[in-house]
């Protein structure tokens, strides 16, 4: 009884994890779809090139969260998002003394380290993965 509490508590968690981080990335790809040309001039005034980045990071923020959401191909998604937060939290927040940079700085790091963890453990028994995966006693990876 009390593992079968603690396993739904895990596999809870490990969904609105996933939901919570997932959602940041997806509502992020929206703003600079809606947005795409005020982004496309940020960007630009870091030196980032947009003609093919700023559609990139589009599918990468839009695609690896909806993959993340589902919890379908999980450690991939995962480790690609923890990557473009680690890029993004050099390329645009450098600038620590502004402190709304240091807070954007801690927070992309926030992300990829809780996108760390998720690739480290998994989708979980509430993803697509978990039906993908062979039949064992050992919980989804």
């Amino acid at each position: 009884m009390i593992e079968q509490r603690a396993n739904t508590m895990r596999d809870a968690t490990q969904l609105i994890g996933r939901v919570l981080l997932a959602q940041a990335f997806i509502i992020a790809a929206i703003g600079k779809i809606v947005g795409y040309t005020g982004t496309a001039h940020y960007m630009a005034a870091y030196g980032v090139p947009t003609t093919v980045l700023l559609p990139l990071t589009i599918v990468l923020e839009l695609g690896a969260g909806t993959a993340l959401l589902l919890g379908w191909h999980t450690r991939l998604a995962t480790l690609a998002l923890a990557l473009f937060s680690l890029a993004a939290a050099i390329i645009f927040h450098h600038h620590v003394a502004a402190p709304i940079q240091l807070v954007l700085l801690t927070s992309d790091l926030a992300f990829a380290g809780g996108l760390l963890v998720v690739c480290a453990v998994g989708g979980g028994h509430l993803s697509l993965d978990a039906h993908k995966e062979p039949a064992t006693g050992v919980a989804p990876r």
